[in-house]
């Protein structure tokens, strides 16, 4: 009895379909397998887009050697200093507001708690506010009470379930890094191998494709961090100026806010309610004057122009893709959202010149 002959017609038709799904068996198996490890992999992609054309520069004027390690390195280096050195800047001030937290309240269980100058300047209320904390605060008895009742929360457990997660995102952290420095020393490889493969798969309007998704990328740094650091230099000039307390802080926690369209208002709130307190109104009426003027300039008309005009989309579907994504993906949703509604337009304008033609 003779085999079956490998090349026969009924085999020339099955093994595309078995190749098939022998793919998508592994691709279901590999995305389950790095499924923790994906959000470090898609920050890392990010990360090489937005840097990728000052990478290619550098590396124009400054060519790689056999083993190509110092440039990626470098680059990678300065990826991660533009996150640690903020927050060992925040994590030295953090250190300084808890130990002068431990010493007022320890001040405060023996001498009790002042009432505040900002209570005397309360538009109404403010003789029985102040009535109200002499009686309850301003004793050592009344001040210890409220700290204990403050501290009677399980600390332990909280400490313990933050910690943890403080590990996980600095372990996602160094695998993203990890990840980076590879994207970068194997960059000009991997993209003439996802040319390859898209072109083989889809065609010449794969790659048309794959460009939308990274100038979308593009943009999306342009128009949400780039705008967000200028939204909060321009208010945290503004915030030392008129004397808003801790400053510095709140004007990186502004940038950090501005990156989500609409995100600035709370902050630049809180140093006005700052201000007033403090008696400062026309400071507080000043600073959220001119927090919603820069936010209304950038959200209407600087990042629509960046992240738009780079993608082609239209301002309302920039915006739903940005806060879609951020309800969908966390942060990451923030450069996933407009990408993907750059590959969805590209598609349907395809489909529709396609259907007109």
């Amino acid at each position: 009895m003779r085999d079956a002959d490998p090349t026969s017609p009924e085999d020339m038709r099955t093994q595309p379909i078995a190749r098939a799904v022998l793919a998508l068996a592994l691709l279901f198996l590999g995305v389950w397998t790095l499924w923790e490890f994906l959000p470090a992999l898609v920050w890392a992609g990010i990360f090489a887009i937005a840097v990728w054309p000052l990478y290619h520069r550098a590396q124009h004027r400054f060519p790689p050697g056999r083993h190509n390690i110092l440039l990626p390195a470098l680059f990678t280096l300065a990826v991660a200093l533009v996150f640690l050195i903020p927050l060992a800047l925040a994590g030295v001030q953090l250190a300084r507001e808890v130990h002068a937290a431990l010493q007022w309240a320890n001040e405060a269980r023996h001498h009790g708690i002042p009432p505040p100058a900002w209570l005397g300047n309360l538009p109404v209320g403010k003789t029985q506010a102040t009535a109200w904390w002499n009686d309850n605060l301003a004793t050592p008895e009344g001040a210890a009470d409220l700290l204990s009742r403050i501290g009677n929360g399980d600390v332990v457990a909280t400490t313990r379930h933050y910690g943890s997660q403080l590990l996980h995102r600095l372990v996602l952290f160094v695998f993203t890094l990890l990840t980076l420095f590879f994207l970068f020393r194997d960059g000009d490889q991997l993209v003439l191998q996802l040319r390859r493969v898209s072109h083989r798969l889809f065609g010449p309007r794969g790659e048309h494709l794959g460009g939308q998704i990274v100038a979308s990328v593009h943009g999306t740094v342009d128009g949400l961090v780039l705008v967000g650091l200028a939204e909060g230099a321009v208010l945290g000039v503004a915030y030392v100026a008129l004397g808003v307390p801790h400053a510095v802080i709140l004007g990186a926690l502004t940038a950090l806010a501005a990156t989500i369209p609409f995100g600035a208002p709370l902050l630049f709130g809180v140093a006005a309610l700052l201000l007033l307190v403090q008696g400062a109104v026309g400071g507080a009426i000043a600073i959220f004057v001119l927090g919603m003027l820069v936010t209304f300039v950038a959200d209407h008309f600087v990042r629509p122009v960046l992240i738009g005009g780079a993608t082609r989309l239209p301002f309302l579907w920039v915006l739903l893709g940005i806060l879609g994504g951020v309800a969908s993906w966390g942060l990451l949703g923030l450069f996933l959202g407009p990408a993907i509604m750059a590959a969805l337009m590209s598609v349907w304008r395809e489909w529709a010149d396609t259907g007109a033609e």
